[in-house]
């Protein structure tokens, strides 16, 4: 078999070189990049090594979702010859990317939703499983895409109609799932995947899509509208206000969704990049420093063109609650003195009694505030932005623009519930920890999917036992993985 590929490898070479002598070009593959030397020189110990030593693999997603996006991002900017080689992994959901940070071997970090964990604790599903993980940064929101006839306006307007929440191994399911049951509506769910449940939406099979994910999502967007669909809104509703975030949808975002200049309500829940909590010292956690060190440093590329407009909402230094830092994270940030985004300076000059919040729980609640008001923001200048182009378009002459420019051609838009909860910093303080907590614990906790349709609830450890231990990954650095 080894002699074979030899000489595959020198048919390739000799094919190589008569092309260069037909353009008359000294061209010598060997020099092309180290990845190909590794080729050249394939079966080498040297080679093994070297490969295997600075290669940091990343769990990302279901392809056409964002993850996968963010993934191929991080590889271009971060690979650096055989200093350090990010290599994405396609992923199978959020539930499957918690048990493959786990158990599988070779993960180095993953993509996961941060309501995640939660989810598998509060279902019983594992024990003390945060303990376990760590996060290297929250990532972008997620907001919830609620595809349906228009003749549905909001999600409360799903009461008993058959929804898909996508396969029961992803972050749509545990989100929606989640939402629906703290809100009290009671739909027959429906687990399939997102394209053929698109296409059962279409024939009337289903009353709504739910997709959660970071705007614009490529299924969404690539959803073919013949003018019967839309987003139904997504109230940002006091049993959600603990784990998600307000958010609104433009036409920015889903032209085929959303007619010109006009926005949808919605919640989002945050994406965290996560990593298993390695021992110091070991040659896992050497890796994960390699990676920390290069992110970090060139994390302001990432906010630029070509790269996903997600990046933009990012900001290193945003507390997770629940969550701990990767140590190699925190001892970077604060050996580099990076500072908060400046946009968090805005805020808390519009909000002075933010000023007095001491308490971590306090600082948490305050940042949710601020990334409340953040997005809504960002709406208003992308709507008008919409509205400065289209009086542009509707300028005939210069002696008629300003008697057009004007009035603008669609409706101001709805209050925003960002703004809405924004006022509650101000009116009673950010909410204290037990607000945040007792609200939950308080809050009954039905089995969501076992409806009438007798839907048996689904394992997403299958073959595992039902409690994860604290014991999985020896602090001895367990071998193999």
């Amino acid at each position: 078999m080894r002699q074979c590929f030899r000489m595959f490898i020198a048919i390739m070479v000799m094919a190589s070189g008569f092309a260069a002598h037909a353009e008359e070009i000294d061209y010598d593959p060997s020099k092309v990049s180290d990845s190909l030397r590794a080729v050249f020189h394939f079966g080498s110990v040297s080679t093994t090594k070297a490969l295997n030593a600075n290669t940091v693999t990343l769990l990302t997603g279901t392809i056409g979702g964002t993850y996968v996006q963010f993934g191929a991002d991080l590889a271009s900017v971060l690979d650096d010859n055989g200093n350090l080689r990010v290599l994405p992994i396609i992923g199978r959901g959020s539930v499957q990317s918690v048990a493959d940070i786990l158990f599988l071997k070779g993960v180095d970090l993953g993509i996961v939703r941060a309501d995640t964990l939660d989810y598998l604790e509060k279902k019983g599903f594992a024990n003390d499983i945060k303990k376990q993980f760590t996060y290297v940064t929250k990532l972008y929101n997620e907001e919830m895409q609620v595809i349906t006839p228009k003749t549905i306006k909001t999600l409360n307007d799903l009461e008993g109609k058959k929804v898909s929440v996508d396969l029961p191994n992803g972050g749509t399911f545990v989100t929606a799932l989640t939402v629906f049951e703290r809100l009290g509506i009671k739909a027959n769910f429906v687990y399939v995947e997102q394209r053929v449940a698109m296409e059962r939406l279409k024939k009337g099979e289903l009353d709504a899509v739910v997709v959660v994910g970071g705007a614009p999502y490529v299924s969404v967007t690539t959803f073919k509208n013949d003018g019967r669909f839309h987003l139904a809104e997504v109230a940002y509703s006091k049993p959600l206000q603990s784990d998600y975030l307000p958010a609104t949808l433009t036409s920015n975002d889903y032209p085929n969704l959303i007619p010109e200049g006009e926005t949808v309500d919605t919640i989002a829940v945050p994406a965290v990049l996560a990593a298993y909590n390695w021992p110091p010292n070991s040659e896992r956690s050497r890796k994960l420093a390699l990676f920390v060190d290069a992110f970090f440093t060139k994390f302001a590329a990432f906010q630029n063109p070509p790269f996903h407009p997600k990046w933009k909402e990012i900001s290193l230094m945003a507390p997770l609650a629940g969550w701990n830092r990767l140590p190699l994270a925190q001892q970077w940030l604060d050996k580099h003195g990076i500072e908060p985004v400046r946009r968090f300076d805005a805020f808390l000059q519009e909000n002075p009694s933010a000023a007095n919040i001491q308490s971590e729980a306090d600082k948490e609640a305050l940042f949710q505030q601020f990334e409340a008001w953040d997005a809504g923001r960002n709406a208003r200048a992308q709507v008008g932005s919409q509205v400065s182009s289209e009086k542009v378009r509707n300028r005939d002459h210069v002696s008629q623009s300003a008697t057009q420019a004007g009035t603008p051609r669609h409706p101001p838009r709805r209050s925003h519930p960002a703004r809405r909860a924004l006022g509650t910093l101000t009116e009673q303080g950010a909410m204290t920890e037990c607000e945040r907590h007792d609200d939950r614990r308080d809050r009954a906790e039905p089995d969501a999917c076992n409806r009438a349709s007798g839907e048996a609830w689904w394992n997403p450890f299958p073959g595992a036992t039902q409690c994860i231990s604290n014991t999985v990954h020896p602090s001895s650095g367990f071998p193999g993985r």
